[in-house]
């Protein structure tokens, strides 16, 4: 595209970059402890590397557009009219992008009165005009387009990377002959982001069509008489506004900016500086990204950086993190059972201490031991180490039973599921009280990273020592046993040192909060035992019956690719999303207004297809054939290769990702077995009971979040429904509609049901709209109908979001707190995000502790009644236990009656319980 041996030289829109990089993060925020969000300034550094890494540049400089009017305000006071306002995140993250920028001396570069787009066009096309020159322009901005020549190129960051356009990328993009009719067609489309106004009744197709036929505005307009009807009106109407149009679309390449290639060449960073805002951001690879880029010499000319014969020696890295080297400690390997004995009396006289293991793999199904560590007090801590012996492990671990049994002693871990399940495989059972510093950290900072690392820079200043300096990385990584004691004993020491030192500031957090106090003791450490066991338990696959199903699904798939061929009258990559759009809009031109991604590729997600499968047979099959290729490869491919000896599937439940404290599942993910279609249900038959004896019990709960909402906003319309045991969404239907329930028809159901778990995710029209396919008018007035129904409920909604403004947080009902930094920021899309949350934490958090309190509740109860019977699976509001056929008059019992009692709302808790041989059946 260009020659490897040019002057690159990269001009960055800033605002463009971060504003793309803070949407990016919007629904899942990165935040540190100190609840700085680092989301924008995490997305920018990370383009900035990118571009980087791939192009090497040899300049490099960053636009900033300032806070006075430009040329365009004084052409058109409402220009950019109507725009949110810059939300708060933004502000406070463009400061500490300038700081890193000026840190990795690029230089940001302002005009006032003028945009980035012409400090970029102005430089772009002094530059390239000297020889050798080749300017890439990095923004997502589609104005920059009228810019491309054979010598500037326009580098538009999307979610599938960096795309690189030239002059005929750009034509080929929009059907144009010329880059520069960009800017006619911006006058004539208009630009609803800029808030240009553009010729009314005149789309970007329109346009393109003008332009390919007259070329310019000019030439439209010298043979308006051959342009018939509407069109030709509104052209003569709208002549003056369209003229303004195209000098607010035009990119001024004359601005006064006097900048030099040589006043942007890109050096080597500042990496203690850097270090130190690293440090601050509470990022941990930005450092080691940079170092990679600036260490070796690049494939392009040396300018690039400093010549490496005359450079002058970096200044040493002084980080601002204390670490073992530079902290007294005494950390000792303890070998004799006397010694453990002596160490073992004093654990099980101690108030707390802290233990951590370390294994062979992390694997706890058939993970070795390699040694336990342990501490008692700060910067003291003692390392156990245990050979390929696994028998005189086992013997030697039962000197510390009395302390890890003791009921009056504080066990304390990090990740304490792991540890408590690789030491029950030895005989080992840890008994309560624990404290797992990543839970307790969880609840305290719910959007934060829990792992000790993380945690220990930011609350101890600490950097901890890294595994991979002892077991390396890639290939070649060892495992623990392979490594030397001395450095094991470091390494597993520190963790049980600072795991101590985490819990001594996190205890006394935990404690300032009664409610959440309680919530950790009583809900969540009670129930990591719980899911230890259910991972330990795994659920039985029948492989053989997945196998099958994955022949079947690969002959479907094949008949429908050949299909889809047939219908498409060519051969294509079905798998390709660009190919698809262009497939279904160009060649077969099914949706003559069909959206574009920010890149400029057809949208061809799944939302889109749906609402043109209706009408169009390939439409369907694609997303048939989707469906299909997801079912193999996730499920019936994949599944088999992950059961172990007994033929089951171990997954790992987590405390700590879903903010709103839902349980997740990884390794595979158990929680997103589809249910819906025939197909997925396919994949549920495959689950199933150890052995002809035994069968699967599968308990839900029936409507829990609406019934949380009953009981949140009392409301009596709602109340009442629930305790007379009616149909929910029958009853919401002929309320909404005004019919007796016996005339409600499916349609109004659905409508109905929809409704009902929409409003408690803080859906709006256009969102019911979109779920219904129906107008937004209708769902207006579905949404009307719902809150005149339920009116307590609109009031309760209206109180959460005052109370979530007023304290910034939501809770749950058993004191689940959720930050919400957004909740008043002037920006409408943001605050609407935070809005959601505020309205539907709550509903689902309390979800999410009440069946943990039903699991605690029926674990302990089976355990007490020494009963056979497993819980081996949780989904969100169903558990699932593999039980014998002897006990399962018990167990329907037992179950039923811990989770309708788990928690006293205003409404009866309702558990819909199925018995079969596998967990289509039950469920």
């Amino acid at each position: 595209m260009f020659l490897e041996n040019s002057n690159k030289i990269c001009l960055i829109d800033g605002y463009s970059i971060i504003y793309r990089a803070y949407y990016a993060f919007l629904r899942s925020p990165r935040v540190n402890s100190k609840g700085f969000n680092t989301s924008t300034v995490f997305g920018f550094l990370n383009t900035i590397s990118e571009v980087i890494r791939e192009y090497r540049p040899n300049a490099v400089a960053v636009a900033f557009d300032t806070h006075e009017p430009t040329f365009r305000h004084k052409l058109y006071p409402q220009y950019k009219a109507g725009r949110e306002a810059q939300p708060e995140d933004i502000t406070a993250a463009v400061p500490v992008i300038r700081n890193m920028l000026d840190a990795m001396h690029i230089p940001c570069i302002e005009c006032p009165g003028f945009e980035a787009d012409d400090i970029i066009g102005t430089l772009a096309t002094r530059l390239s005009t000297q020889q050798g020159n080749i300017v890439i322009m990095v923004t997502s901005d589609k104005d920059y387009f009228q810019l491309v020549t054979p010598e500037i190129f326009m580098l538009r960051p999307s979610k599938d990377g960096l795309s690189l356009y030239d002059r005929n990328g750009v034509l080929s993009e929009y059907g144009l002959t010329d880059c520069r009719q960009i800017i006619d067609m911006l006058a004539l489309w208009g630009d609803s982001v800029d808030n240009i106004p553009g010729c009314p009744g005149v789309g970007q197709k329109r346009a393109t069509e003008l332009l390919n036929e007259y070329h310019d505005i000019d030439g439209i307009y010298q043979n308006i008489d051959n342009i018939r009807g509407k069109l030709h009106d509104n052209l003569l109407q709208y002549r003056v506004q369209v003229g303004l149009s195209q000098q607010l679309a035009t990119i001024d390449t004359n601005a006064p900016v006097d900048i030099s290639c040589d006043d942007i060449k890109l050096q080597s960073p500042d990496f203690v500086r850097i270090t130190a805002l690293a440090a601050e951001l509470e990022f941990r690879g930005i450092v080691d990204r940079l170092r990679s880029l600036f260490a070796t010499e690049p494939h392009v000319q040396r300018s690039l950086f400093d010549d490496a014969d005359n450079a002058s020696p970096e200044p040493s890295e002084q980080p601002d993190y204390a670490t073992a080297a530079t902290t007294s400690h005494e950390y000792r390997i303890l070998t004799t059972d006397s010694e453990l004995q002596e160490l073992a009396d004093a654990m099980a006289h101690a108030a707390h201490f802290s233990f951590d293991t370390e294994t062979t793999s992390l694997d706890t199904q058939d993970a070795e031991i390699v040694g336990l560590s342990i501490a008692l007090e700060p910067f003291k801590a003692f390392y156990i180490p245990f050979d390929t012996d696994q028998d005189e492990a086992r013997r030697r671990l039962q000197i510390f039973k009395p302390a890890m049994s003791s009921h009056d002693v504080l066990k304390v871990a990090q990740n304490l599921k792991f540890d408590l399940s690789i030491l029950a495989r030895y005989g080992l059972e840890i008994q309560p009280p624990t404290f797992d510093t990543m839970i307790a950290h969880a609840l305290l900072n719910p959007t934060a990273r829990h792992n000790m690392d993380d945690m220990a820079r930011s609350m101890l200043q600490y950097q901890p020592i890294e595994i991979e300096t002892l077991i390396g990385r890639g290939k070649n990584q060892l495992n623990m046993r392979q490594v030397d004691t001395e450095q094991i004993k470091e390494y597993a020491a520190e963790d049980a040192d600072v795991t101590l030192r985490l819990f001594g500031i996190l205890e006394m957090q935990i404690n300032a909060d009664d409610a959440l106090s309680r919530l950790f003791r009583d809900i969540e450490m009670p129930l990591v035992p719980v899911l230890a066991d259910m991972e330990h338990n795994g659920v039985q696959l029948d492989t053989a019956a997945l196998d099958d199903y994955a022949e079947d699904l690969r002959r479907r798939i094949d008949e429908c690719q050949e299909n889809i061929t047939q219908l498409a009258g060519c051969q294509f990559n079905i798998a390709s999303p660009r190919q698809v759009g262009q497939v279904l809009f160009e060649k077969l031109h099914i949706d003559a207004n069909a959206a574009k991604t920010r890149s400029g590729a057809y949208r061809t997600d799944e939302e889109t297809l749906q609402k043109l499968s209706r009408d169009n047979p390939i439409v369907a099959r694609i997303l048939e054939y989707r469906g299909l290729v997801k079912l193999l490869g996730t499920y019936a491919e994949a599944l088999p290769r992950l059961v172990d000896n007994s033929g089951r599937v171990h997954t790992s439940y987590n405390q700590t990702v879903v903010v709103t404290g839902r349980l997740s599942s990884t390794n595979p993910n158990l929680q997103n077995i589809p249910v819906r279609d025939a197909d997925g249900r396919q994949i549920r038959r495959a689950f199933v009971a150890r052995d002809d004896n035994h069968r699967l019990l599968a308990a839900d709960y029936s409507q829990v979040e609406l019934r949380i909402m009953a009981h949140f906003s009392q409301d009596p319309n709602l109340i009442a429904a629930f305790r007379h045991g009616d149909d929910i969404h029958a009853a919401t239907a002929a309320r909404i509609f005004g019919v007796p329930q016996e005339q409600v028809t499916s349609d109004m159901r659905r409508k109905a049901k929809t409704a009902n778990f929409g409003i408690i995710y803080g859906i709006s029209a256009f969102g019911l709209a979109q779920r219904l396919d129906i107008p937004r008018s209708e769902a207006h007035d579905i949404i009307e109908g719902y809150f005149s129904s339920f009116p307590a409920v609109k009031t309760y909604i209206d109180q959460c979001l005052d109370r979530a403004r007023a304290e910034g947080a939501v809770c749950t009902l058993f004191g689940r707190k959720r930050t919400l930094p957004d909740i008043n920021s002037r920006n409408a899309t943001v605050r609407s995000v935070a809005e959601r949350y505020a309205i539907n934490t709550p509903i689902q958090g309390t979800a999410a502790d009440i069946i943990k309190i039903a699991m605690i509740n029926i674990h302990r109860e089976l355990r007490q009644r020494n009963m056979l019977s497993q819980m081996i699976l949780q989904v969100h509001d169903e558990l699932v236990f593999d039980a014998p056929v002897e006990e399962l008059e018990a167990l329907q019992s037992i179950v039923k009656e811990k989770m309708e009692t788990a928690c006293q709302l205003s409404v009866p808790l309702i558990a819909d319980i199925g018995i079969g041989s596998n967990w289509l059946e039950a469920h």
